[in-house]
């Protein structure tokens, strides 16, 4: 089943999606400064991770809990 019909799958892609652009954008900041266009969705992204970041953090390991256990 794709991501775009199954809640949880669909779930683990935005997450890892915050989570991988807020690193690249940690150390490749010149890959994400344009605030517009298709690079723009990533740059948001990677400013959810960096104000969110506690949040994300625990839904990442709840994520990642709940892969390996259930």
């Amino acid at each position: 089943m794709s991501a775009l019909f199954n809640f949880q799958s669909f779930l683990t892609v935005v997450l890892l999606g915050i989570c991988t652009c807020t690193y690249v954008k940690m150390h490749f900041p010149a890959l994400l400064e344009h605030r517009t266009g298709f690079r723009g969705f990533f740059w948001k992204a990677a400013r959810i991770g960096e104000r969110l970041s506690p949040w994300v953090a625990l839904g990442c390991f709840i994520m990642g809990v709940q892969i390996i256990f259930l």
